[in-house]
């Protein structure tokens, strides 16, 4: 199995919160592109982050964002 380009979307998405404070998050604009948009509201379904349009990431999403982050420097560094 592959990455599909959704679930590509949602990781940049991911990549893209502060990981050094609990207390930052992020906001996604109506003007954003449709697959931030649409990547921003997936992330929401799936209980990864808390508000549709950014917010704060949950207990979820900072175990993602860490694992993100390993993959992310993995295969950057190869």
């Amino acid at each position: 199995m592959t990455f599909s380009q959704e679930m590509i979307d949602e990781l940049n998405l991911i990549l893209k919160f502060p990981v050094d404070s609990m207390l930052q998050g992020i906001k996604v604009h109506h003007d954003a592109g449709p697959d931030m948009v649409a990547a921003c509201k997936r992330l929401f379904d799936k209980g990864i982050i808390d508000q549709q349009d950014g917010g704060y990431l949950t207990d979820l999403g900072r175990d993602l964002i860490e694992h993100a982050k390993i993959l992310q420097f993995a295969l950057r560094h190869q």
